[in-house]
Order: C-alpha cells, then structure tokens, then sequence
C-alpha cells in the first residue's frame, strides 16, 4: 500500500499536477487535504517507512518493534478520522493489526494477576 503511494508521488513530480491530476482518483471532505495531495503522499510514505521498521522490529521480536507498531497503530486510528473515506480501510487494518498485537502479547493474562 505504502509503495503504491510512492510510485503515485514519483509519477506527480515527473509529470506535474497538470498531466497527473491525483485530486480526481482521491477525494477527502476536509478541502485543507484535497488542496495538498502532494504534501499528503509524502506524509504517507513516511507513515510506510516507519511501519515497514516496525514491522521488521515485531519480525525480530524485539520490544521497540512491538512500541512502535502500537504507536503508529493509534496514531492511524486517530487520523483516520480526517481522512474520510479512504481512512476507513486504514482505520479498519490499523485497529485489527492493534488487536492482533496486544492479544498476541498478553495472551491469557488477567487483569488482577501479577
């Protein structure tokens, strides 16, 4: 997903706004985002590095992989709100990703067990 967008940047700069308008193929309601499209792929393709490092972290099972991948899972779920309607996907497979993260990490444990 994340290198679709960088390709979709790639082709932006090569062509220009003119000839490779991505403001028709992607619309969002707030008119800030709509107006700066550019500006938001390279936002995303930052986004995509920093999941990619901490996917390979969780990969690795390192502790800073797993903190990572928390953080940007909740600051996707937050995000998502202003970036309708594409941000439901992103919501949707931030929050399973999240889930899938916290139960794989504490299991069966119960709340008053230490």
């Amino acid at each position: 997903m994340e290198v679709g967008g960088a390709f979709c940047f790639v082709l932006a700069v090569f062509f220009g706004n003119d000839i490779f308008d991505i403001g028709k193929y992607f619309s969002f309601k707030l008119p800030y985002f709509q107006d700066n499209l550019n500006m938001m792929i390279v936002t995303g393709a930052i986004y995509g590095v920093v999941r990619t490092v901490g996917a390979i972290g969780l990969l690795k099972n390192k502790m800073w992989g797993f903190m990572l991948s928390v953080i940007n899972c909740i600051i996707t779920m937050i995000l998502m709100l202003f970036l309708l309607p594409t941000g439901i996907m992103d919501g949707v497979f931030a929050s399973s990703a999240l889930i899938l993260m916290l139960t794989q990490y504490y299991g069966n444990k119960e709340i008053g067990s230490n």
